[in-house]
């Protein structure tokens, strides 16, 4: 997840998102250093007009079913509000599923 490359695929420096999120560059900095949660990199779309999804596009571009191993996959999934989290493909498959049925 190369955040900072999208911050500047879309015409913005880290210095514009932070102002935008009411937080300093530093701050900013250190989240995308660390572990960022749902709702910081909500923040961070949002400030730079995308979606989260576009924030692991290339990890989603790379992985087909037939390379990942079950315990290494997390799939977070929100969907009309709720949210979902799939620790293996057949989880994954279920939840999907069960999107479709609504």
């Amino acid at each position: 997840m190369d955040i900072k490359s999208i911050i500047k695929e879309k015409g913005y420096t880290i210095q514009d998102v932070a102002k935008k999120m009411g937080v300093n560059r530093v701050t900013l900095t250190l989240t995308l250093q660390g572990n960022p949660t749902y709702k910081k990199l909500k923040e961070i779309a949002d400030a730079i007009d995308c979606d989260i999804v576009d924030f692991f596009r290339d990890e989603v571009s790379n992985l087909s079913t037939h390379q990942i191993k079950e315990e290494e996959l997390t799939a977070l999934i929100n969907h009309k509000g709720n949210f979902y989290k799939a620790n293996t493909i057949a989880e994954l498959e279920k939840i999907v599923a069960e999107i479709k049925e609504i």
